[in-house]
């Protein structure tokens, strides 16, 4: 198994807009086709839109686009600037008298960073499918990025900065990736266990640990719901139905566990979409393990790649990179 770019998965392309000074904007993954798409929510807090479509009983049987997006709930609003610009290309479900493009939606909470009155809305959305290219996408604090933090269990102000990471594993011809928005209540940990990101110590020049520090508490604090959320895509050239896609999302949730500590808490919506784009026989264990491992890996550069922004130190300013 190898290391590959993400866009060399093919069938797709992705897409950033941002509003850098209102710290809020949104990624769409742009499906070739209509795809089949499957998906996982873990977290307590979701903010989504035609997430029951993905449900394996509905009747739909592909998607043509997901948007990553902040502004919390707020933020659905954005899904319609993407079905315009494939309504405007002809793309979508026939319907007979049109063909009504299918867009799954799923928001992060971002409005404690920047501007809490702007958030993504329809033109933003618009733009970046305008943006979409099969070109490696920017990580860092783009797209859906760049509101992210991480490490929130004691406020914004012992905060770190997070972003937007992807990575994608090669196994044969069978290709896996990943794409995410890293907006977590949690701290961040490396492939080795150590933690690299996350709840600032009081003085802020250094980590502390939120599970030690959750521990002692015993109880939550309080508005734990202010700024969190997961947002994250498998994206793979094998063929799978929808069911099978929605295991794979849920086994993709593993890398989650692996390299976010706590997740899954009622202050996150973590939610993983997982997208099938080729026509390569695989093996759902097999693509749920890489999917795992692609996510656990693109979660981590998500956060070295923020640069410090809002008040908000990134990963060079705590390392010293």
């Amino acid at each position: 198994m190898k290391e590959i770019g993400i866009m060399d998965v093919g069938g797709f392309r992705v897409g950033h807009a941002q509003n850098e000074e209102a710290a809020t904007g949104c990624t769409v993954i742009l499906c070739d086709q209509m795809s089949p798409a499957g998906l996982d929510v873990r977290g307590g807090g979701p903010a989504s839109r035609e997430s029951q479509i993905l449900n394996p009983v509905a009747n739909a049987e592909g998607i043509n686009a997901v948007l990553l997006s902040g502004g919390s709930a707020f933020g659905l609003d954005a899904a319609g600037g993407v079905q315009k610009y494939l309504e405007e290309r002809d793309i979508g479900f026939d319907v007979g008298v049109t063909k009504v493009p299918l867009v799954s939606q799923s928001c992060l909470f971002d409005l404690t960073v920047g501007s809490k009155d702007v958030r993504p809305d329809a033109a933003m959305a618009y733009a970046a499918c305008e943006n979409a290219r099969a070109d490696a996408p920017n990580e860092g604090n783009v797209g859906a990025g760049t509101g992210c933090s991480v490490g929130k269990y004691r406020g914004m102000e012992r905060a770190m900065k997070s972003g937007f990471g992807t990575y994608a594993l090669q196994a044969g011809a069978l290709k896996v990736g990943a794409l995410v928005a890293v907006n977590a209540l949690g701290d961040i940990y490396g492939p080795e266990g150590t933690q690299i990101a996350g709840l600032l110590n009081p003085e802020r020049n250094g980590l502390s640990s939120t599970l030690d520090e959750l521990f002692h508490d015993v109880t939550l604090a309080e508005n734990l719901f202010t700024g969190n959320t997961t947002l994250g895509v498998i994206v793979t050239n094998a063929k799978f139905h929808k069911t099978q896609l929605t295991k794979i999302a849920g086994m993709t949730h593993n890398g989650y566990a692996r390299a976010i500590r706590p997740v899954h808490t009622t202050a996150d919506g973590d939610s993983i979409y997982a997208l099938s784009l080729g026509q390569i026989p695989g093996d759902v264990n097999v693509v749920g393990a890489m999917a795992a491992m692609a996510m656990e890996r693109a979660i981590v550069r998500a956060v070295r790649a923020a640069g410090s922004a809002y008040g908000l130190p990134g990963y060079d300013a705590i390392h010293g990179g």
